[in-house]
């Protein structure tokens, strides 16, 4: 993806990134999307067989739920997170705009990459979380060759996950966790973030994307489930 990413900061404005050529799945429904916003993300286009995100209040926490419905040989699937307070989750609108299923931004929406959390959701091909990092590490270090890549630990996950940092050359940093709900559920997802290797502020946002990751469930797409966008007490 970062040479798509190179592509499109020519458009608007400098992004850096990670990737590898896999495809996400079943981006949330949209209302009618902007112009596409380069942000970095871990995977590229999605497939168009939307379903619903919602956004619901559990005492002081604001849960966010992204859904997929059935999509040939992948189940529907939802993703439920809780953002950091006073962030904005955007599934319908940005996110869609730039193909994937979730950002979570603090202020305004810039279409700068930097402090973005990025949610992808893609089916399963590869045989292992091991053999998606290899894959997305060896495409960041060919456009790269200067970055240093280290592990990105996250523990006290509900899933299996496995995270890397990407330090690079133009002193921006891109951790990427990996994360494996299952096989029974047909997909695999990458929680994303860049932050400036400068950024005073580095430890505590890259420690919130940690909290997002933790916060991360599965849950089986129920048939009936609405396609609105929407906030509500449970």
């Amino acid at each position: 993806m970062r040479a798509t990413l190179i592509a499109l900061a020519l458009l608007l404005v400098a992004t850096t990134g990670h990737s590898v050529d896999r495809t996400a799945v079943a981006p949330v429904a949209a209302s009618s999307a902007t112009s596409p916003i380069p942000l970095s993300t871990s995977h590229g286009a999605s497939h168009v067989s939307p379903r619903a995100a919602t956004a619901a209040t559990q005492g002081d926490a604001k849960t966010v739920t992204v859904s997929g419905g059935a999509d040939e040989s992948v189940p529907g699937w939802s993703i439920v997170t809780v953002p950091p307070a006073g962030w904005t989750s955007d599934c319908c609108q940005y996110a869609r705009a730039i193909g994937v299923n979730l950002v979570i931004y603090q202020g305004d929406w810039t279409g700068n990459p930097d402090r973005v959390m990025v949610l992808n959701v893609w089916p399963r091909k590869l045989p292992s979380l091991k053999a998606e990092r290899a894959a997305d590490q060896a495409s960041y270090v060919k456009k790269d060759p200067k970055a240093a890549v280290s592990a990105f630990p996250v523990t006290g996950t509900a899933m299996t996950c496995d995270g890397v940092l990407y330090q690079g050359s133009d002193h921006m940093d891109d951790a990427v966790v990996f994360c494996d709900p299952g096989k029974a559920t047909g997909i695999r997802l990458s929680w994303s973030m860049t932050v400036a290797a400068k950024d005073p502020q580095r430890a505590s946002v890259l420690a919130l994307l940690r909290q997002v990751v933790q916060k991360s469930t599965y849950t089986k797409y129920q048939r009936g489930y609405k396609s609105t966008s929407r906030t509500s007490t449970p």
